[in-house]
C-alpha cells in the first residue's frame, strides 16, 4: 500500500496552478486547480487539505475526493472544489501509472477513437474574429467559440447587441456554415438584454449560446430556453457537483452542459455526464485551462459517448501576456506535446498509462512564480459593476 507522502503546488504563467502528489513509494501524479483570481486562496486550501492527507493510502481516491469536499462541515464553493479537483487528478494520474492502465479504462473502457475540439477566437477583445477564425481553420478546426459580447447593461446597449450581430454575420459571410461557432455570454448578459440579443443572433445559426446567466440565477433558464428558440442552451462551468447539475438538467432547459474537471474532478465528470446521459443532454467539457485539466478531462471524454466536443486553450489570448505576465501555451510544459496536439481538429485516443502525458518538472520548477492575477474592473457607463 502506497501512502501519499508530500502534496506541492506550483503556479507557473500564463495563470496555471499545478499540483503534484508523491507517494512514499516514489510514485508521482499531477493535477491542475484553476481560479487564477484566488490563487493564493486555492494555494491555500490544497496547503489544508495537504496536511489532512499526509500518510493516507493515495489508492482510496473515492474516499479521499469526499473527505475533501465533506469533511470540514462548511463544504461547497469553487475553491475548495478546484483545490480537491487538483489533488483527486493527481491520484487518478498516480493510480494509472501504477496499473500500466490510461484512466479511461477504470472508468468502463473506450467508446470513441477520437474526440473532436474547438478553439477560441475572442469576440470581445481582440475583435478581429474572421482573421482568427481563418487562422484556426487553417489549424484543422472546424469548430470556434468566441465571447458574444463585452459588458452589456440591464436592458441592452442596441449598439453592442448589433456589433454581436455582425460580427456573426460577417463570420458566416466568410465561411459559410462550414464552421460550428459557438457563443460564450460570460454572464454578463441580463434578462431583459437576452431576448433582442438572441432574436438577432438566431439567424446565423450558433451552434450553441453558453452562461447567458450566472449560476446563481438558474430561474433565468426556462425563459432563456424560450427566447433561444432553435439555439441550444448551455451551461454549467461554474457549477461544482452532480447535485448543482442536477438542479440545472431538472429545469429541462439545458440542452449541453460544461462541466471543468478542475472543478468538479475527473471521477466526478464522469458521473456527471452519465448523469446527462439519463436527461439526453449532451456535454461539452470546459477547460480554457492548462495541459493537466486537459490531460484529465479528455479520459472523461474517451469513455462517455455523450462527449460531444472538448474545449483547448491553444493560442488562447489570455496566454498572451494576460495581465502583465510571461506569456506561456498549453504545450509549453510537456515533455512530448503529441498527446495534446490536435489533428484536422480532434484530439485522438491516448493509451498511455495515467493521465497520458508527462510534464517537464525542470521547466515547472524554474518558471514557477508568485503571480497574481488583478481582478476584472469592468464597469458600465455609470460606474456599477459590470460581469467579466
Amino acid at each position: 500500500m502506497a501512502r501519499i507522502a508530500s502534496i506541492e503546488t506550483f503556479r507557473v504563467p500564463p495563470r496555471w496552478i499545478f499540483v503534484r502528489v508523491t507517494t512514499d513509494d516514489g510514485l508521482t501524479g499531477w493535477g491542475e486547480s484553476i481560479i487564477p483570481k484566488r490563487a493564493r486562496a486555492v494555494v491555500g486550501a490544497i496547503e489544508d487539505m495537504a496536511a489532512n492527507l499526509a500518510g493516507v493510502d493515495a489508492s482510496r481516491i473515492e474516499d479521499i475526493a469526499q473527505r475533501l469536499r465533506r469533511g470540514a462541515f462548511f463544504r461547497h464553493g469553487p475553491v475548495l472544489a478546484t483545490a480537491a479537483a487538483g489533488i483527486e487528478q493527481a491520484l487518478w494520474d498516480i493510480k494509472g501509472q501504477r496499473a500500466g492502465m490510461p484512466v479511461h479504462e477504470f472508468l468502463g473502457g473506450l467508446v470513441r477513437k477520437h474526440v473532436r475540439a474547438y478553439a477560441w477566437i475572442g469576440g470581445d477583445s481582440p475583435n478581429d474574429v474572421v482573421e482568427h477564425a481563418r487562422k484556426r481553420i487553417e489549424e484543422g478546426f472546424s469548430a470556434v467559440k468566441m465571447n458574444a459580447t463585452p459588458a452589456l447593461g440591464h436592458v441592452g446597449e442596441r449598439d453592442l447587441i448589433d456589433a454581436a450581430a455582425a460580427r456573426m454575420g460577417a463570420l458566416r459571410d466568410a465561411f459559410g456554415n462550414k464552421l460550428d461557432i459557438a457563443l460564450d455570454l460570460h454572464g454578463r448578459v441580463h434578462r431583459a438584454a437576452l431576448k433582442p440579443l438572441l432574436a438577432e443572433l438566431e439567424q446565423f445559426h450558433p451552434m450553441w449560446v453558453e452562461e447567458s446567466s450566472t449560476p446563481e440565477n438558474e430561474e433565468t433558464l426556462k425563459m432563456l430556453a424560450r427566447a433561444a428558440r432553435s439555439i441550444p442552451v448551455a451551461t454549467g462551468e461554474r457549477l461544482v457537483s452532480r447535485w448543482e447539475f442536477k438542479r440545472v438538467l431538472d429545469t429541462g432547459a439545458i440542452d449541453i452542459i460544461q462541466p471543468d474537471v478542475s472543478i468538479t474532478g475527473l471521477f466526478e465528470l464522469e458521473k456527471i455526464a452519465r448523469m446527462a446521459e439519463v436527461y439526453d443532454v449532451a456535454v461539452a467539457p470546459h477547460c480554457p485551462n492548462g495541459p493537466v485539466s486537459l490531460a484529465a478531462s479528455l479520459q472523461v471524454a474517451f469513455c462517455c459517448p455523450n462527449v460531444v466536443i472538448q474545449e483547448q486553450s491553444l493560442g488562447l489570448h489570455y496566454h498572451a501576456g494576460f495581465a502583465g505576465l510571461p506569456k506561456a501555451d498549453l504545450l509549453d510544459y510537456l515533455k512530448d506535446p503529441t498527446p495534446l496536439t490536435t489533428v484536422d481538429g480532434v484530439f485522438a485516443v491516448n493509451d498511455a498509462p495515467g493521465l497520458g502525458i508527462t510534464l517537464d518538472t525542470d521547466a515547472i520548477e524554474a518558471k514557477q512564480q508568485d503571480w497574481r492575477l488583478p481582478d476584472a474592473d469592468w464597469t458600465h457607463p455609470d460606474g456599477t459593476y459590470a460581469e467579466w
